[in-house]
């Protein structure tokens, strides 16, 4: 009897056993009433290539890029960035004034694609108006903020002083004392003496305009009244001052100061006088003109330009001027060569705001005396 019960027990614990098993196969097969599971795909890790091919890639340069700049010696320079890029440069020396019409002229499709040169009040004009190309490059940090547009649209690449070059001999003649500031200009005693260049045109005179402006408040257009009975001639470029006065032609030169017209003293009889009541002075602009034709080479100049303190002592070097250093203070290989602290103290943000309104009542009282040509 108790063999018989063992060995219904043993059938009856295998049959429950067979049950189960059957019973779990069946719970295993997908519900197809159910979304499949989903599955998580291996994350890749990111390899250097791949790093490396996410960075915006920095458009291929060619082709010749067409500049418009305030003068001839900047050839070296470019040169040097044609061996860096393979991209050949032609230059056209144009005043910043002439540039800012023929832009407006143009209507949008510049003949030019980098703007070298030239006071900054053209520039913010022109980046008013929308004319120029934004460029941003992480060495623009290191210039100085007052030196740069926030936006990219324009840069500082040093600036111009101004003060008197004026004929020892002429004054002699005429038995008459230096001049030593600027009111001492307004004296009746150099009527027909004093030639400027049109502030319309040279984008330093125009700057030398505002400065006093800025400088002598509401007497300012009482200033220039009396300072225009005395001039003789306005002309049409930066340089014509110094060539007129070492000419004998006029006495006294309104005129950018730099190296080069230190040097004019030992060529001529001459002084260089840097004014009591302030030196008035522009930082002088470089920008990418929107719509070019090589925009992408111009815009490559500038960060090339800016990023490398080799090309800014090369240019420093070949335009004989030290005015980087206040651009880039940082800059080691460069030191000016005259007193900071005698600048006038300007916001260079009025000289674009304010250059219509201040042309549109300058021009009028030069007259006949600006030349045409």
């Amino acid at each position: 009897m108790k063999k018989i019960t063992a060995l219904l027990l043993v059938l009856v614990m295998a049959l429950g056993l067979s049950v189960g098993c059957a019973q779990q196969e069946v719970n295993t097969q997908p519900d197809p009433t159910e979304a499949p599971a989903a599955t998580e795909a291996p994350v890749a890790e990111a390899t250097p290539e791949v790093v490396a091919s996410a960075e915006p890639e920095k458009p291929e340069l060619s082709g010749t890029m067409k500049v418009v700049a305030t003068g001839d010696v900047y050839g070296p320079l470019f040169e040097e960035f044609t061996k860096d890029t393979g991209v050949t440069v032609e230059v056209l020396s144009m005043s910043s004034g002439e540039v800012l019409s023929k832009l407006r002229a143009e209507g949008g499709t510049p003949s030019a694609d980098l703007w070298f040169g030239g006071g900054i009040d053209a520039f913010m004009s022109a980046a008013d108006d929308g004319l120029l190309e934004p460029v941003v490059f992480d060495a623009a940090n290191d210039l100085a903020p007052e030196f740069r547009n926030a936006d990219g649209y324009w840069y500082s690449k040093g600036i111009t002083i101004v003060g008197f070059l004026v004929n020892d001999g002429l004054l002699e003649e005429l038995k008459l004392d230096k001049p030593a500031s600027w009111d001492d200009l307004t004296k009746e005693e150099y009527k027909g003496e004093i030639v400027m260049s049109n502030p319309a045109v040279s984008g330093t005179n125009y700057a030398v305009v505002n400065a006093l402006l800025q400088a002598k408040g509401d007497a300012g257009w009482d200033y220039f009244e009396k300072l225009n009975e005395n001039i003789a001639y306005y002309g049409r470029r930066g340089s014509d001052p110094k060539n007129k006065v070492t000419a004998d032609e006029f006495a006294i030169g309104i005129t950018y100061v730099d190296p080069s017209i230190e040097k004019l003293t030992e060529d001529y009889n001459v002084s260089v006088i840097y004014p009591s009541d302030g030196i008035p002075w522009v930082s002088e602009g470089v920008a990418a003109f929107k719509n070019a034709e090589n925009v992408e080479a111009a815009k490559a100049f500038i960060e090339w330009l800016f990023s490398n303190d080799d090309h800014l002592r090369q240019l420093a070097s070949v335009e004989n001027k030290t005015g980087v250093k206040i651009i880039k203070p940082s800059i080691e290989g460069v030191e000016l060569t005259y007193d900071a602290s005698i600048l006038m103290d300007e916001d260079l943000s009025l000289f674009g705001k304010q250059r219509e309104e201040i042309l549109a009542r300058f021009e009028p009282m030069m007259g006949d005396k600006a030349a045409q040509e």
